[in-house]
């Protein structure tokens, strides 16, 4: 689970493309948190920015514990601000604010199951996937009804999501285009070659 490539983000060229796309991030958010069902995630290698925002709307994360994250927004210039009211309301303010200012450093899937990420951590992908099926087995036997009023509770409080994670996407397309947020990408590019 990926988030943003450094090709697409260099490619925005004003404010009007850096909103749309990161509005893109938004938009997955806010599908996951009005989905009528439960949306299980399944991880098993490393999950950095968008990719953590999406393993944090799920209603049900399940990783291997390949399973490191990272929200590597702040270190090339902008912030986890799109998938950031996920990533607190699933694992709080001070794990969401430690992960979001020690932007280079990886957590693993250990610290993501201990601070409520993950809702499991399995040594495998087998072991996982197993897991998965029993879980889905299990849910597929289960009043429909009663966990569409579970999921409605479960998300209580992010009625103003529509909005805000549009201000919010706004917030990252400005600064996409600042000449600090280029050059920080820049060197992450050349470096990575």
């Amino acid at each position: 689970m990926c988030g943003a490539s450094f090709d697409e983000l260099v490619a925005i060229e004003n404010l009007e493309q850096g909103k749309k796309f990161f509005s893109g991030f938004a938009a997955v958010i806010n599908a996951i948190r009005k989905a009528p069902k439960f949306v299980i995630a399944r991880v098993q290698g490393k999950a950095v920015g968008g990719g953590v925002g999406i393993a944090c709307a799920a209603d049900y994360t399940i990783a291997t514990m390949a399973a490191s994250v990272k929200l590597s927004e702040l270190a090339v210039g902008i912030g986890p601000f799109v998938v950031g009211p996920a990533v607190e309301r699933k694992i709080g303010n001070a794990a969401f604010s430690a992960m979001s200012i020690n932007a280079t450093e990886w957590q693993d899937a250990g610290w993501a199951l201990s601070k409520g990420m993950y809702a499991e951590v399995h040594d495998d992908i087998e072991a996982m996937d197993s897991s998965i099926h029993k879980l889905i087995t299990k849910l597929s036997g289960s009043n429909p009804e009663a966990m569409k009023e579970l999921k409605k509770v479960f998300w209580s409080g992010t009625e103003n999501w529509d909005t805000l994670l549009i201000e919010r996407a706004e917030i990252s397309g400005t600064l996409v285009l600042s000449d600090f947020t280029r050059k920080s990408i820049a060197k992450f590019k050349e470096g990575a070659r």
